[in-house]
């Protein structure tokens, strides 16, 4: 094997890396950041920084600003995807573990291929989507509707659950949706305006009546959140789609709540009951049933992973919006 071959192993292998631990620690980073910043506050900030750089950093690169068309489809989907999303995210991860909560947001390739099949008929019906809807709805159900010495806080599982349908609709929604020819760059748009409308929310909520204490520990969860998450993670995966199948990108869809599991328990002294670890089995499971759906059965099916996070449409994705990110540059008015 030659160098050059080693090396463009090695990246491959630290790219994965990338969208396998340091996506799967992001919730673990929200639970610290928002046990001692406003939720709001701290979505809007990590966004509004990270969706600044990349937007800027593409723009001195040479890419066109989006048009006021693209601009359009940029709001739908940084409402949907950024500040319904992280908004519930950050407000529910103050009450149910960083793990539980990976769990629940595991769901989206789930809720997606659900909403295209079941509600907006975009994709054909196959059994295969039906097994995969079942065992997800089990996971979450058992979480739901388990006992034990620290039972769960049912309203924020919902409102986690709640917020991976809402990720989910928009990503069905930009299906036909203008973009930008840059994929990045829409990214970085998509999080900048998130960013801005979630501080816009914080500030009516009352959570900047005195600008917030920002402890060193909140401190570094969110440039975390923002360096590891939104931008090294990003690139990564970005870099990978150009190298590697797009359903072995899409593995991360499937690791990163197993990560998230084990750092909470190791690292956070979070509680995994028996029943959690079934349930997290059966919603990966489910994950696994869409993912390798044959691609002439799974036709652009949208999904992605948000708390893994996160860039719109970016960080966890499933295969469809993997493929289309893919394509970007191909297709200047492609889906994601």
């Amino acid at each position: 094997m030659s160098a050059s071959r080693r090396r463009l192993d090695a990246r491959v292998a630290l790219a994965f890396a990338a969208i396998y631990l340091l996506w799967g620690a992001t919730f673990l980073a929200i639970r610290i950041a928002v046990l001692e910043v406003p939720p709001l506050f701290g979505g809007g900030l990590r966004f509004l920084i990270a969706g600044a750089l990349l937007y800027t950093f593409m723009r001195l690169r040479g890419e066109p600003s989006p048009s006021a068309v693209q601009w359009r489809s940029i709001t739908v989907v940084a409402l949907c995807m950024f500040v319904v999303t992280y908004a519930a995210l950050f407000w529910a991860e103050q009450y149910v573990p960083s793990g539980v909560a990976a769990v629940i947001e595991a769901t989206i390739p789930i809720a997606t291929v659900t909403l295209e099949v079941f509600v907006f008929r975009q994709q054909p019906f196959y059994w295969r989507t039906v097994v995969a809807v079942a065992l997800g709805f089990c996971g979450v159900a058992g979480l739901l509707l388990g006992s034990g010495r620290q039972p769960l806080a049912q309203l924020p599982c919902l409102v986690i659950l709640a917020a991976a349908v809402a990720w989910s609709l928009g990503a069905v929604l930009t299906r036909s949706m203008p973009r930008p020819h840059s994929a990045p760059l829409a990214a970085g748009a998509q999080m900048l305006l998130g960013g801005c409308v979630l501080l816009a929310l914080s500030l009516a909520a009352g959570e900047l009546q005195s600008f917030p204490h920002v402890s060193l520990r909140a401190a570094l969860a969110l440039s975390y959140l923002i360096v590891a998450g939104s931008l090294v993670g990003f690139t990564a995966y970005v870099w990978l789609l150009t190298r590697m199948p797009a359903t072995r990108v899409a593995s991360h869809a499937y690791v990163n709540p197993l990560v998230a599991v084990g750092l909470g328990y190791f690292a956070a002294g979070e509680v995994v009951t028996l029943r959690m670890l079934l349930a997290a089995a059966l919603v990966v499971a489910g994950v696994f049933v869409i993912l390798t759906t044959p691609p002439a059965r799974r036709q652009h099916s949208s999904s992605s992973f948000p708390g893994a996070e996160a860039t719109a449409v970016t960080i966890s994705e499933a295969p469809s919006r993997i493929t289309r990110f893919g394509e970007s540059r191909r297709r200047p008015h492609g889906t994601r």
